[in-house]
Order: C-alpha cells, then sequence, then structure tokens
C-alpha cells in the first residue's frame, strides 16, 4: 500500500475505559492514510466509492473507474482492455443483486459481468447525452438514474428506459448528485433548491419550511438501517410520520456534501472545505484540513466491510483505521517529539521526558511542560525519570545533572559541584531506604538526604558509562556498556557472565522482573536470569532484532519489548519455554510499527524506563517521535478480523496476459503464473498465501507473504487451484479463490499421434509379416531343395522382427530420458543446473519487484575427491545420492534444491531473510552430520560446508551467486562442516 502521510486526527476527549470491546475508539485513535495520483491514482477528484461483495473497492474519478485490491491500483479507461466509452465517470452503485453499476459523462450506462467486461444499455433517442450523477435502484428492481441539468431516468428490470422529464415547480433540473430511495420506493432527491420526492405513484412533492427544512442546499441520505437523513446548511434532520426533525446542528460547517452512518451508528457528515465531522459516542469530533487532509469538497463517503472509512476528496483518497496504538506528540502539548522516559508515579499521574524536557499530562489526556532550567537558560534534555520512596519525582539529564521535584515544584538540582559527575544520567533507581541511585558515564552514585556519595568502594564495581539500574529485592542491578552486574547488599558486585549463554552482548539496556525471574535487555537479544544461571533469547530463537530496550509484561499473558525496528509482542509462556530449552518452534513475534499507529518504530534505549505498563493496564511506549500507548485488552479486538477474501487477478502464459476467465485448456510444456490477492485494506502487507493445485499438490502448500505462483511444464490432465488468504494469528479464508483448467499434451504425448506411431508400427510389421508369407510361396516350390536354407531365414526374419520392436522400444525410452536430463540432474534426481538457473532468476526477479526475502545457499561436501579417491567413484556416487536425500528431506516444503555439478549443490530460500535463511542450512547441516552417511562412504566422515547470503536490492544472480559463493570459501577456510553467512565475521 502506498501512503502519502499517516496521521491521526485531532485530539478528542478519551473516551471511558468501559465499553471499550466494542466502541469505536475516538476519531484520534484513527490512523490517516492517503493516496493521489502519485501513489497510481489517475486523478485525485474522487466523485464516488463502491464495495463489491467480492471484496474489491472501486473510485469514480474523471479518468476512469479505478479497482483497489489494498496494493495497487488498477485503471478501467477508454483506453484498457475491457474498456469504458468515456474516462468521466459519475456515479457507481451496488444493487442489490450484487452487480457494479457505472455511469459516465456522457449519459452511458454499464455493469460488470461475471467475466470482467462491461456490458453497456444502449441509450434510446429520449436517453439525455448527460452526466449520470447518482443511481438507486428501488424495490421492484428498477434502476433509477438522476441526469444532471435535466430529469429521471427509469431502467426496467426487462430492459424498457423511461425518461421523466422534470415537472412545473419541481427544480429537478438543479439536482445535487444525491438521491435515496425508502423502503416505500419514494425516491428523495436533493436540489439546490430544497428537497423534493416522487412517490410509487408518480406524484412529486416539495418540502420546504411547512415540513420544517430550511431553503437552498437540501439532500437526502438514506443508512443501511433505513433512516432517511436530511443534510440542510450545517444541519442534520431525521424523516419521521409526514416531517423532519432536526437531530444535529454544526455552527460554522458550511455546507455538508456527503453523508455515511457507520456500523456504530455514528454520523460522518463531509463538507465543502472544513473537513470531515463525525457524531457519536465521543460527541462532535472533527477531521479538520491540514498536513494530510486538503482543503476542498469531502465528495464521497465509504464504510467498508472492515469499518474502515474512506474519504473521496478533490485532492486525494484518504482512508480512516483503527489502530492499536495512540501517539501523542507535540500538538498534544509535549516539549518535543524525541521522548526518552516515561513514567507513572503513585498518584496515578504520568510523567514524560525526552529532547524537549519533563512534561506532565493533564485532565483530558493533553500535557503540560514542567520547568526544568538547564545550562545558558535551555530547557534540560531528560534521559531518565524515577520516583522515590517519599513520592519525590527524580529527573536525570543529558548534560544538567539530577533534578527533584515535589508535586511537580523543583526542589533541588544536583550537578557536578555537589558530587555527580558531568554528563549523561541515562538511569535512575530508587531503594527502600530513601535512597536514589544515580548512573552516570563513570559508574553509580548515591543520594540520600545527607547529599551525594560516591560510588562504594566494592571491586568489579562499574566504573563506565551506565545505561540501565534496578533495584530488585535488596540489590541493585547495573547495565552498562561493559555488560551486566549485581550489587549484592551493597558489599559485594556479581559480574554476570553474558558471554557465556552466547550472542556477544555488550550493552544492557533495561531489567525486568517477572515471576522471579530477572529478564535482562541488550543489544544482543534477551537474557533471563533464574537461580544464578542464564539464558539467551536471540536472532537464533526467532527474534526479528538484534537489539531489544525493555521487556513489559501486559496482564493477557504476554511480554511487549521495545526496540529501534518497533514494538514486539511475544507470548511470556513461549519466552520461557526458550529458555527453559523446551520450546519445539521458533519464536511467534508480532512487530507493531508506524502502520499500527506508532509515531515512530524506532525506540530508545539507554534511557529508562522506555516502556511502562500502567495500573488501568496499557502499555506506554517511548519513541523518536512521541509517546505512543495501547490497550492489550483491545488486541483481540484489533487481531480479530474475518480472513480476507481471496480473488486470482490475473494469469500469464509465457509471460503473456491470458484471459482465464474464458479460457481452460493451456499448451502443454508452458509456464503458467498466477497472481493473487487477499482483499482486505488493514496491513494488507502481512497478508498470508497458501495455495493447493489439486491434480499435483497432495496438501497445501504456504506462500508467505508472496502474491503469485508458478507452474512450469505441468503434465497434461485437469487441475484445479485453489489460494487462500490470512492475517497474522488469523484463520485461512473459508472459501478459497478457485480456478479450474486443463493442461493440453504435447505433439508426442497426444493419444492420436502415440496411436498413429502404434499403428504405423503395426503397418510395417503386417509389411513385413506379407513378405514373409509371399517368400514362403516362393520357396514352397523349392521345399524339397533348399528346406534348410528356407528355416534359417525363417529365423532371421523373426529376429529382424524382435530387434524392430526394441529398437523402437529403446529410442521411446531415450526420449523420455533426454526430456526428464534436460532439466534434471541424472544421479541424483535432483534439478540441474540449467532448472536452477531459470528458477532461481525468476524468483530473484519476483523478490526484487516485490521487496520480498530471498536467500541463496551453496553446500558442498567436505573432502569429497578423498572419498572417490580412497574408496570408488562407485561409491562417491552412491553418497551423492543418499545426500541429496537427507538434503531434500531437510529442506522446507517452498525451498528449491539443485545440484549445479560434482559435489556442489544449491538451495534457494524464498521468502527469508538471512538469519532465519541461516537456521535453515544450519539444520542441514547437522542432518549430514547425523544422517550415518559414513556407512554409506566405507568408513569416511561425510560432513557439509554452506555458504549463505541474502538478496540485496536489485543485483542479479551473478551477485548473489558470488557472495554465497565467498560466504562458502569462509566456511572451507574456517575448518569445514559449518554453516557461514555473507558479510558475518
Amino acid at each position: 500500500m502506498a501512503a502519502e502521510g499517516n496521521a491521526v486526527a485531532p485530539k478528542a476527549a478519551p473516551a471511558a475505559a468501559d465499553g471499550a470491546a466494542t466502541a469505536p475508539p475516538p476519531l484520534r485513535d484513527y490512523a490517516i492514510d492517503a493516496w493521489s495520483s502519485r501513489n497510481g491514482l489517475p486523478h485525485n477528484s474522487l466523485r464516488d466509492m463502491a464495495q463489491t461483495p467480492d471484496g474489491y473497492l472501486w473510485f469514480a474519478t474523471w479518468e476512469g473507474v479505478v479497482r483497489y485490491n489494498g496494493v495497487a491500483f488498477t485503471v478501467f479507461d477508454r483506453g484498457s482492455e475491457p474498456g469504458l466509452r468515456d474516462n468521466g465517470v459519475g456515479a457507481l452503485y451496488v444493487d442489490p443483486q450484487g452487480r457494479l453499476w457505472l455511469s459516465d459523462s456522457r449519459g452511458n450506462l454499464a455493469w460488470l459481468a461475471g467475466n470482467g467486461r462491461w456490458e453497456f444499455v444502449e441509450r434510446t433517442p429520449q436517453w439525455p447525452q448527460a452526466l449520470i450523477h447518482d443511481l438507486a435502484m428501488d424495490g421492484r428492481g428498477r434502476l433509477w438514474l438522476l441526469f444532471e441539468g435535466h430529469g429521471l431516468g427509469c431502467l426496467h428490470p426487462d430492459g424498457r428506459f423511461d425518461y421523466l422529464a422534470a415537472p412545473p415547480q419541481v427544480p429537478l433540473r438543479a439536482s445535487f448528485p444525491r438521491m435515496a430511495i425508502d423502503a416505500g420506493d419514494r425516491i428523495w432527491i436533493g436540489t439546490l433548491d430544497g428537497l423534493v420526492m416522487r412517490d410509487d405513484a408518480g406524484r412529486w412533492h416539495r418540502f420546504g419550511a411547512d415540513a420544517g427544512l430550511p431553503s437552498g442546499l437540501v439532500w437526502p441520505y438514506v443508512a443501511p438501517d433505513g433512516t432517511l437523513w436530511v443534510a440542510a446548511e450545517g444541519q442534520v434532520f431525521r424523516h419521521h410520520g409526514n416531517g423532519f426533525a432536526r437531530v444535529h446542528a454544526l455552527p460554522g460547517a458550511g455546507h455538508f456534501t456527503s453523508m455515511l452512518q457507520d456500523r456504530h451508528g455514528a454520523l460522518w457528515l463531509g463538507t465543502e472545505n472544513r473537513g470531515v465531522a463525525r457524531i457519536g459516542v465521543h460527541g462532535v469530533e472533527w477531521l479538520a484540513p491540514g498536513p494530510v487532509l486538503p482543503r476542498g469538497r469531502i465528495a464521497s463517503l465509504l464504510e467498508d466491510a472492515e469499518g474502515s472509512v474512506w474519504v473521496g476528496a478533490n485532492g486525494g483518497l484518504f482512508r480512516l483505521r483503527e489502530t492499536l496504538f495512540s501517539s501523542w506528540t507535540r500538538r498534544d502539548g509535549l516539549g518535543g517529539d524525541y521522548v526518552r522516559a516515561v513514567l507513572e508515579d503513585r498518584d496515578g499521574t504520568l510523567w514524560v521526558g525526552g529532547g524537549g524536557g519533563l512534561d506532565r499530562q493533564v485532565p483530558g489526556g493533553g500535557f503540560r511542560p514542567v520547568p526544568l532550567p538547564g545550562a545558558g537558560g535551555e530547557t534540560a534534555s531528560v534521559l531518565s525519570l524515577a520516583q522515590g520512596a517519599d513520592g519525590d519525582l527524580w529527573v536525570g539529564t543529558f548534560a544538567d545533572g539530577v533534578y527533584r521535584l515535589r508535586d511537580g515544584v523543583l526542589l533541588r538540582r544536583y550537578g557536578q559541584a555537589d558530587g555527580v559527575p558531568s554528563g549523561h544520567v541515562r538511569a535512575l533507581a530508587a531503594d527502600r531506604g530513601g535512597a536514589v541511585w544515580v548512573g552516570t558515564r563513570r559508574g553509580v552514585v548515591r543520594i540520600d538526604a545527607a547529599g551525594v556519595h560516591p560510588p562504594p568502594p566494592v571491586p568489579d564495581l562499574p566504573d563506565g558509562l551506565v545505561t540501565a539500574l534496578a533495584v530488585i529485592g535488596e540489590d541493585l542491578w547495573i547495565g552498562s556498556v561493559a555488560g551486566a552486574s549485581v550489587l549484592r547488599g551493597g558489599t559485594r558486585v556479581e559480574r554476570l557472565d553474558l558471554d557465556a549463554a552466547g550472542g556477544g552482548a555488550r550493552t544492557v539496556f533495561g531489567f525486568q522482573q517477572v515471576d522471579g525471574r530477572t529478564w535482562i535487555a541488550t543489544d544482543r537479544g534477551l537474557f533471563r536470569h533464574r537461580d544464578g544461571g542464564l539464558a539467551r533469547i536471540g536472532l537464533e530463537q526467532g527474534l526479528p532484532v538484534d537489539a531489544v530496550f525493555q521487556l513489559v509484561p501486559d496482564r493477557e499473558g504476554a511480554a511487549w519489548i521495545t526496540s529501534n525496528r518497533g514494538v514486539l509482542r511475544v507470548p511470556m509462556a513461549a519466552l520461557r519455554e526458550h529458555a527453559d530449552g523446551t520450546a519445539r518452534r521458533p519464536l511467534a513475534v508480532q512487530r507493531y510499527t508506524e502502520i499500527d499507529g506508532l509515531p515512530s518504530a524506532q525506540g530508545n534505549g539507554s534511557s529508562a524506563p522506555a516502556a511502562i505498563l500502567r495500573r488501568d493496564g496499557t502499555l506506554w511506549v517511548a519513541t523518536a517521535a512521541g509517546i505512543a500507548s495501547a490497550d492489550p485488552a483491545r488486541l483481540r479486538r484489533y487481531l480479530d478480523r474475518p480472513p480476507p477474501p481471496a480473488v486470482i487477478e490475473s494469469v500469464q502464459l509465457d509471460g503473456q496476459a491470458l484471459d482465464w476467465r474464458s479460457r481452460d485448456s493451456l499448451p502443454g510444456g508452458a509456464r503458467v503464473t498466477v497472481a493473487y490477492a487477499g482483499l482486505s485494506y488493514l496491513l494488507p502487507e502481512r497478508i498470508g498465501y497458501r495455495t493447493r493445485l489439486h491434480g499435483l499438490d497432495e496438501d497445501w502448500i504456504e506462500r508467505g507473504t508472496q502474491r503469485a505462483v508458478e507452474f512450469i511444464g505441468l503434465p497434461p490432465g485437469e487441475y484445479t487451484l485453489e489460494v487462500a488468504a490470512a492475517h497474522p494469528e488469523g484463520g485461512w479464508s473459508a472459501q478459497p479463490a478457485r480456478w479450474t483448467f486443463g493442461v493440453r499434451p504435447l505433439w508426442w504425448q497426444r493419444t492420436d499421434v502415440r496411436a498413429a506411431a502404434l499403428l504405423a508400427v503395426l503397418l510395417g510389421l503386417f509389411a513385413l509379416v506379407q513378405r514373409y508369407r509371399a517368400s514362403n510361396r516362393r520357396l514352397a516350390r523349392l521345399v524339397d531343395e533348399r528346406t534348410d536354407d528356407l528355416r534359417h531365414q525363417a529365423s532371421r526374419l523373426e529376429a529382424a522382427d524382435r530387434e524392430k520392436q526394441e529398437l523402437l522400444d529403446r529410442l521411446s525410452a531415450h526420449a523420455e530420458l533426454l526430456e526428464r536430463h534436460a532439466y534434471q540432474d541424472a544421479l541424483t534426481g535432483l534439478p540441474n543446473r540449467r532448472a536452477f538457473e531459470e528458477v532461481a532468476t525468476r524468483q530473484l526477479a519476483q523478490a526484487s519487484a516485490g521487496g520480498a526475502p530471498l536467500a541463496l545457499a551453496i553446500l558442498d561436501i567436505d573432502h569429497f575427491k578423498r572419498i572417490n579417491d580412497e574408496r570408488s567413484h562407485a561409491v562417491g556416487d552412491e553418497v551423492l545420492r543418499d545426500f541429496a536425500r537427507v538434503i531434500r528431506q531437510a529442506c522446507r516444503p517452498e525451498d528449491f534444491l539443485a545440484r549445479t555439478g560434482g559435489e556442489e549443490f544449491v538451495l534457494l530460500l524464498p521468502g527469508v531473510e538471512l538469519p532465519r535463511a541461516r537456521e535453515v542450512c544450519e539444520r542441514v547441516r547437522r542432518a549430514v552430520e547425523r544422517s550415518g552417511l559414513e556407512r554409506t562412504a566405507q568408513g569416511l566422515a561425510v560432513t557439509v560446508s554452506v555458504g549463505v547470503a541474502e538478496r540485496a536490492g536489485a543485483h542479479g544472480l551473478d551477485v548473489l551467486m558470488q557472495a554465497a559463493d565467498q560466504a562458502l570459501y569462509r566456511a572451507k577456510r574456517l575448518g569445514r562442516n559449518r554453516v557461514q553467512a555473507a558479510g558475518e565475521a
């Protein structure tokens, strides 16, 4: 999905916690995504919008109608195939049968047929050649057309067309592009001179002051629940009986231009130039023109099947969607967007520290600065926060020492003259005795009622930059750029040997005690300290990042972990299993970034607290662009979305577009590429796919986020391709997309060709027999003289017959062998170099186009020459065959394994980043090591060295192969029987 901006709406008062699981969030908690002609729209003015039952979104513009699948726009205009008769699309309408109708500026009307083509209704002489600016169907299946500057048209179900000219005193020629039909088949039409209605008997009515409506621009809207709403001059009326009651008045709103009643019953109102208003449980909320939403007419509003609200404006397309995280920035009162620390004190007050100083949350949700005068009169930059045992707030700064506040009022500042070393104070911790420990660039100091005390004279106490502090029980846990230590009882220091747990961690960012265990966040993942022992969880276990800053457990059994690449959520039980060494699968990690509402994916380390869980259960995270919060209890609502409907979008045959809806028979030996999509508009880039080709696949094959599948040289037969889609942690599509097709045999595979060949053989045999019999008749006359010679000739003929049959059998077998050997290694049965290069080049191009990861590994059997030399080439061949079998069993189903020559094999890993690819290769290496191949090699050890590399940018296959080959060379040089990743030391 391309977006011009990602913002949240202006702040409204926060909703009460009760009912949060069902009530919509405040408008400020919605993210706004924006598209324009720079992102694929043909025009920036969107007149109308619709969603068809298959899930596609459709947008009407002056340069054609646009179909959207969540990732890309497809434009239909006069130059496309299928094409339109005019580019200026006036209105879109989905009728009760789910059929999409389209009108244009020249009075053309069309509907979208099941074969993907536009079927146009042929106009009659009375049909105006004018813009049809609204469509609606009544209960009898009649489609009503509202012509700009003309009258009303009616298309009957049998194809008849009636034109109703504007009667006298009815301002139909001044119609506004809003028409609605109620349950009684009454047609309500908005005009620039009041509201008009045509009843089911054909009588016209005007509504003005006598019905409670003002004059001027008045137009109707029928909500999904059947309520008839009327918009007029900043006011909203509801129809009841024979009159109208004013329900809402929005002074200063100007003219309303569009309306929507959403699934929660809230009314959304688009205006001429004041933005969008929502009237609901949170009162009247405004999305005013600003950096994202331009000033100008809001022409259309649409709520899609997932509850997102789409806004069609004169300046582009906008979508408001609910996000998991809410954000607070400078516009909400923060002194600066670069936030370092967040703390909730015992009174429930939220404090935020960062580059803009210290801020305090006030009732209503906003923030107010707390003065912290620094050097030169500038506001001090805050790095750390803590609350003392007496309730005072302690503030650590970048260059101004430590501040102490009581009830928000500054009591004292401790600086270099008081004994606090100059420089960064990145961590603070208060103990039960009333003292506060201060982490400085020269170790720790302690502040109590008597003043500042230097570090205690304890051996091995860290004396460099301190990055994390925590008081746990009677002990002080200290994190620094040199690792982790614990000051036990103030008398001795225990240094934690992080190196022994692996990973090579150096900098410690945070400590968190959970169920009596201490979790340590470092630049090489998480460590758990239990009963004096350490266990590490990092990239190898499934964490997507190295450096993590803070672990915060919520009340739902999950751990939230901050990093520079988003906030991670992991089940706490899964972390324990990995720390205990009992896990059977990699960590299932969900990563949340800006698209989930975070103001920035970059968290902040070396400051504290970087994240907290407030007493109300909400999570608060410091980021580089503001403070973010999320309610974990709302997570299920955020994730609990129905599976996206899957659709097949296009098919290519040998790289050329195929009209797959009308063609169900394909030539043999072709390359078939099928593109598909899951029609969800909430984080479509995270949708996962799986496919199953009946007639070839026994089970589903998971494709990750890959949106296309390719088949090469399918055998003749009948096939049905199924495609299913799923959200992360969600179920698969209940009804997969299906395409049934057949593959015709190649000429030599055709039954008639084989029958003709068989007939030719039979005719040849027949001719031979006839010749044999003729010879027999001639020789019968000489039977007495040449009996022995005739018998000898008969034997020779029979032998010749057998030889010919054997020759035919050998030719057939040789043809099959040649076909197989073109793409298959004869010894191992694996694809050969030719097959590998074709598949790798294609998958590399697809990965580059879609931005998907792709890894490649080169595998080389160690000391293979020794097996050939000391045992025999026959033994070496048997080792190669068994080696190929072991590798195939250790690979994932979607991986592509080929033998490229000698003892060298290549492994293509689609959809896999380098760390995960290295895990797969390591699993392969262990499988070879444990396979018992030494028995095949008659006592000689059989191991494998692997070099693995990841696709980078738009480089080709040669660059990727070279990187993997260099890594393989390094693996050989470092001792063999190992996996070496490109760029790995």
